[in-house]
């Protein structure tokens, strides 16, 4: 059983920063790589960043030089730092793993954390 909470979301003027965390349960987070996506209302979800078991990170052309995101095998635990917040932030964010088994693929949601950017 794989669980995924996040948290550290809040309200934030622009211009701040926040850090988001994803703990994570059972044995796969040293394994695969660890996504954050965000939903704002009325949009898609959208892939913001994603992070390798062995470090190599990827971010949305969105995010780029705002968002960084790490991972800490020891605490089975992924970070999204986000600085420099715009109100197009505004997003509900989600931690993420998915990958295939014999029988398919499987993906993992956390219950997303709430990020509101307002002055």
């Amino acid at each position: 059983q794989v669980q995924l909470v996040e948290s550290g979301g809040g309200l934030v003027q622009p211009g701040g920063s926040l850090r988001l965390s994803c703990a994570t349960s059972g044995s796969i987070f040293s394994v695969y790589p660890m996504n954050w996506y965000r939903q704002a209302p009325g949009k898609q979800r959208e892939l913001v960043a994603s992070i390798t078991s062995g470090g190599s990170r990827n971010y949305a052309d969105s995010v780029k030089g705002r968002f960084t995101i790490s991972r800490d095998n020891a605490k089975n635990t992924v970070y999204l730092q986000i600085d420099s917040l715009k109100s197009e932030d505004t997003a509900v964010y989600y931690c993420n793993v998915n990958f295939m088994t014999i029988t398919g693929r499987r993906d993992y949601w956390g219950q997303g954390t709430q990020v509101t950017v307002s002055s």
